[in-house]
């Protein structure tokens, strides 16, 4: 079992969310910029499905495998073109906003929490104690 292949995915989750953070501050920056459309980022769906196929440990020969397929997480930004909130063609809801800002930052938090213990988890097992 490869000990770096579940750094990899986290790895890529800090990634997208990176870019889910800059996509949200530019709909913030956008709010009253005329005709401007948000934009989402679409990667948990990603995440799940290249988490779901990390191998696992196997203690007996006869247990069933699990996939070992190589999946990459590209976030995906999307023009939301969905009803207009304003006058002047912008759809742009601060309050939306506010809270996925929020909601990322906690993803991105968790995120660095458990790449943390990764490499704790790998120090400790380095060390031997």
């Amino acid at each position: 079992m490869n000990v770096f292949q579940s750094i990899k995915p986290l790895e890529q989750a800090l990634n997208a969310s990176m870019v889910q953070q800059r996509t949200i501050t530019s709909n913030i920056s956008n709010v009253d910029t005329p005709n401007y459309k948000r934009q989402t980022v679409s990667f948990q769906d990603n995440l799940q499905e290249a988490t779901k196929n990390l191998q696992s440990y196997k203690s007996n020969p006869k247990h069933v495998p699990f996939s070992n397929e190589k999946n990459s997480l590209n976030p995906v930004v999307k023009t939301d073109q969905s009803t207009v909130n304003q006058s002047n063609g912008n759809n742009v809801d601060m309050d939306v906003e506010m809270a996925e800002l929020a909601k990322n930052q906690l993803w991105y938090n968790a995120m660095v929490e458990k790449t943390n213990s990764q490499f704790r988890d790998l120090q400790t097992a380095i060390r031997g104690s």
